[in-house]
């Protein structure tokens, strides 16, 4: 789309602290924010934020600061990361971000390359580890939770008179430093300005109809762009509630009660949720009942009514693709996914498929309003937008890399636009392998067709030097149960299947099924729960080039 056709611009958009000014004068006493703990919810009204950002931001000016210092928030999401994120704001500083699953190697590197002056601690999975983490001599502030005992804690920082003033930062000043999650090497500082990642997160309202009257969830990391964009900084320009998840244990729990009109996800989520529904109501008998006219709405509001999305107006999935079979298998219950598509590097604002299209399942959908998309000669997905990140910090020769001369950003997502404007992604450009045999795989669409096997939680193709490509992968927890003749059954069905649809040199030679899931513990997804495939083909190298005979391997 032409970027003449941008409905916020520049001369008009509002920085996040100018609408806090306006939601503490026309709403002071609305609750904005829920924050369960112990089971019980603490309710915080615009006046409540408002006023623990401005004591923020008035300890920050104690400190005497030089402008634009760099301020961390290491958190799992909560009210206090959004009145700090605000008070850093207010205080013209800049805020970085870091995720809390984050090992003691990236805490580091962030702290040190962002010269952070001061750290705010909060929630996290496993409190002793991840503080254990933090370098000695690093300034800290701890959130009001019974767990965290370092640095300053958050009653004696609120013990402060509010800044009564009303700052308002220059559009071109910048915001944040966004930390890349790092599926390879070193994470990258992108650096996003007041106008940049602001300009996505006041666009998106409209092109997503977000209104004061949106009740959404907050579990997906804030130190990640999408939340930080289409969450709490879409929050501030419409005004919508937001409520936080307590634990992973609890996560039904808060959902159910929340009832969110607007519900993000990523695949490895969605998956779970249909894997649950699965366990408690066989596929087969899914099918017969939602087959039955009378039964047929009964069913599927009581299965979507229990995950606590009954009430949600657009469902949503990002991050990585999700296989089309599952946004099929949902639409089936009513719950149609809008895929969406984007990057840190431009505010996560590139495509979405909204309105929902069942013609379009497979696709990111199309541009959002004001966003240029093309493809390159190499079939690489390039990308203009007022979204676009200023650049990386401290690397100016890998930010030159990133743009194209003519100024758009190279994403390197391979993909196509087909004739109604929808963008398919068709692989990563880093991904893509080449066999011994001198013949280039691209590993995502076929990892999407082995998924199709409800069995199969988590795949990775890789081959790079071998004959043939093969095919790693995690059974799911109701799979697990089967024995390994029935898996073995399935899985050499899916093999054969796979196969059939594909190229001679993408042809898979073996499965391997390994014993241990994949999570952000053991290394092997990023905090976003993509897969590292790097770390996932340096750990299994000796058995990725191992000749097996049998098609399907198990191994542990």
């Amino acid at each position: 789309m032409p970027l003449d056709t941008v409905a916020t611009t520049s001369t008009d958009l509002k920085t996040p602290v100018e609408m806090l000014y306006k939601w503490e004068q026309e709403c002071p006493d609305t609750v904005y924010l829920r924050q369960p703990l112990n089971g019980q919810v603490s309710d915080f009204t615009w006046l409540t934020v408002s006023t623990q950002a401005r004591k923020v931001a008035a300890q920050l000016r104690a400190m005497n600061l030089e402008p634009g210092s760099r301020i961390c928030i290491f958190s799992k999401n909560c009210a206090e990361w959004f009145i700090t994120d605000l008070g850093i704001m207010l205080a013209g500083h800049v805020s970085v971000p870091i995720f809390a699953t984050a090992g003691a190697e990236t805490i580091s590197y962030v702290l040190n390359h962002a010269d952070v002056k001061l750290m705010f601690v909060g929630r996290m999975d496993n409190y002793a580890q991840s503080l254990s983490y933090i370098p000695d001599g690093v300034p800290t502030v701890s959130f009001p939770y019974p767990e965290l005992n370092i640095g300053t804690s958050w009653s004696d920082y609120m013990d402060i008179a509010p800044i009564s003033d009303n700052p308002v930062p220059d559009l071109d000043d910048l915001m944040t430093i966004i930390y890349t999650s790092g599926s390879t090497g070193q994470p990258k500082g992108v650096m996003h300005s007041y106008k940049t990642i602001n300009w996505a997160a006041s666009a998106c309202l409209d092109d997503l109809a977000v209104s004061a009257a949106d009740r959404v969830m907050s579990y997906l990391p804030l130190a990640h762009i999408t939340e930080r964009v289409i969450v709490e900084l879409a929050s501030f320009y419409s005004g919508m509630q937001i409520s936080f998840v307590e634990s992973l244990e609890t996560f039904n729990r808060d959902v159910v009660a929340h009832r969110p009109t607007l519900f993000v996800s990523v695949p490895r989520l969605w998956t779970k949720f249909q894997m649950g529904i699965l366990a408690k109501m066989p596929q087969k008998k899914l099918n017969i009942l939602l087959s039955i006219p009378i039964l047929n709405n009964v069913i599927k509001k009581k299965i979507v009514s229990a995950l606590g999305i009954d009430q949600a107006r657009l469902w949503a999935s990002g991050s990585a693709p999700l296989a089309p079979p599952v946004i099929k298998w949902f639409e089936r219950l009513g719950v149609k996914i809008s895929e969406g598509w984007g990057m840190t590097e431009n505010s996560a604002f590139g495509t979405a498929s909204v309105p929902y299209r069942s013609d379009k399942v497979g696709f990111i959908g199309k541009a959002y309003n004001g966003v240029d998309i093309r493809i390159s000669d190499e079939g690489e997905i390039q990308v203009k937008a007022p979204c676009n990140m200023l650049g990386y910090y401290l690397e100016p020769e890998k930010t030159a890399e990133t743009f194209t001369e003519d100024g758009y950003l190279r994403t390197g997502d391979k993909g196509e636009i087909d004739a109604d404007g929808y963008v398919k992604i068709t692989g990563r450009l880093k991904e893509i392998f080449k066999t011994s045999k001198g013949k280039y795989v691209v590993p995502a669409p076929i990892e999407g067709k082995i998924l199709e096997n409800t069995n199969v939680e988590q795949v990775c193709v890789t081959g790079n030097n071998l004959p043939q490509p093969i095919a790693l992968m995690v059974m799911s927890e109701e799979a697990a149960k089967l024995s390994e003749d029935d898996l073995t059954t399935s899985l050499t069905a899916t093999l054969e299947k796979v196969n059939a649809g594909l190229e001679s040199h993408m042809k898979l030679d073996h499965v391997v099924v390994l014993k241990d899931e994949w999570t952000i513990d053991n290394g092997l997804l990023t905090p976003t729960l993509k897969v590292k495939r790097h770390v996932l083909e340096q750990q299994f190298s000796d058995i990725i080039a191992t000749e097996f005979k049998q098609k399907v391997v198990f191994v542990g």
